[in-house]
């Protein structure tokens, strides 16, 4: 049995696309213009010990499959045709020459590429997840990757959070621009007011909000090398008297009677069985009639589990959590905040990784040199099939205003939105 006929023996219906196997065989159709090729034994092992994206991760990332048709570091047209490949079981009968025909010996997975983290189960065993300790280390394994890689990523902004299009071609610049804009209007920002911005990033935000509202900024990240790039960007801007810059746990962020509190990308990483911690936190540190933005992915309902997908914990965000819209409203209120509007960006996110996953391949040559090709390829995997994960809503992408109310009911809040 070929390569070829095992693959037809696992698909109902159609192969999206031409497949080249390392064995000479062939199959599915070249009419998209995008060919599949498994280069050797070792990509077919990854693929079969690991069946979904673990294992054509490990086999993209490590060279053993090619996609011919999509440019390196943008692989999204393959990823879009592999959403309308279906699989199937092979049948109970058909289970012994199934299994003999692939040859026991293929069961056995070989060594994973160097840039996947240790499975969820062992890496209990270096601490509780979401402790102080895990969380560091995770935030280190996506962030601390390089500045540089990042900067030829993200461009100028050096916002790596969805932005917000006013139309579909404004450029990445403009629409991060409108996005930390949207959120200081969400935020009611005045000069002189005070904002912590938690998960600051390279400090987007925070720089923002300084330049055009002339406010005064407490930025915290636990990601050092997004510390330092931010606070050189505050010294070259000239912002030291308005805005400082921390390398710390949100939880250690000093002061309190905050005018707004912003949080953009954060409560990714912070875990479900922790969002009400969090959002008392938050609260904690504003004054009575304080806002607080949360800009977060989000799941398309509430009752899928929390915990991301293999690939994704083990290549990109490690212990990463999403929850819907509502879990993230409902714990808000429950830690005392009053929620006054949620907006769903999903669209905004697809066309931010579109622009990502075009500066990666124009830049790919770069980029391999600054971080080694293996991790060029797990950013362009991961961008390209979020890309199709927000097209096809299987992830969402919301804002969630609320307000630390007063207890006599005043939520300093106008009749309609002013933003």
């Amino acid at each position: 049995m070929t390569i070829a006929d095992l693959l037809h023996t696992v698909t109902d219906g159609e192969i999206p696309m031409r497949v080249e196997a390392f064995d000479g065989s062939v199959a599915g159709s070249s009419d998209r213009g995008l060919t599949l090729k498994l280069h050797n034994e070792r990509g077919l092992r990854y693929l079969i010990t690991a069946p979904g994206d673990l294992g054509l991760a490990r086999a993209y990332v490590s060279g053993d499959l090619e996609l011919v048709g999509a440019p390196p570091g943008d692989p999204y047209l393959a990823l879009q045709a592999l959403t309308q490949w279906r699989f199937q079981r092979p049948r109970v009968a058909q289970l012994p020459g199934f299994l003999q025909e692939i040859g026991f010996r293929r069961l056995v997975p070989p060594e994973p590429p160097a840039q996947e983290a240790l499975p969820r189960v062992r890496r209990a065993f270096e601490g509780m997840r979401h402790s102080r300790k895990r969380d560091g280390e995770a935030i280190s394994k996506h962030y601390d990757v390089s500045n540089e890689f990042y900067g030829y990523v993200l461009g100028r902004s050096m916002a790596y959070t969805c932005a917000v299009f006013a139309k579909p071609d404004v450029s990445l610049e403009e629409a991060q621009e409108e996005k930390f804009d949207l959120v200081a209007r969400k935020l009611a920002l005045e000069p002189g007011m005070r904002l912590l911005d938690v998960g600051c990033g390279w400090g987007g935000m925070a720089l923002h909000a300084a330049r055009h509202y002339r406010v005064n900024v407490v930025a915290i990240t636990l990601s050092k090398a997004q510390a330092d790039w931010a606070a050189a960007a505050v010294e070259r801007e000239r912002l030291s008297g308005q805005v400082r810059v921390l390398h710390g746990d949100y939880r250690d962020s000093p002061g309190s009677a905050y005018d707004a509190v912003s949080s953009i990308g954060l409560l990714e990483h912070v875990g479900v069985g922790n969002y009400g911690s969090y959002f008392r936190f938050l609260r904690g540190k504003l004054r009575d009639g304080g806002r607080l933005l949360n800009h977060c992915i989000t799941r398309p309902d509430n009752n899928s589990p929390a915990l991301t997908g293999p690939f994704i914990d083990r290549y990109v965000f490690p212990d990463g959590e999403l929850a819907g819209s509502g879990r993230i409203i409902s714990e808000a209120q429950d830690a005392g905040f009053e929620v006054r509007h949620a907006e769903n960006l999903r669209e905004h996110y697809a066309l931010t990784l579109q622009a990502w996953c075009a500066n990666l391949a124009a830049n790919w040559d770069a980029c391999v040199r600054e971080v080694g090709v293996e991790t060029a390829r797990v950013w362009g995997l991961y961008m390209a099939g979020s890309r199709v994960g927000f097209e096809i809503n299987k992830v969402q992408l919301h804002q969630v205003l609320a307000v630390n109310t007063s207890k006599d009911g005043d939520a300093s809040y106008p009749l309609r939105p002013s933003w």
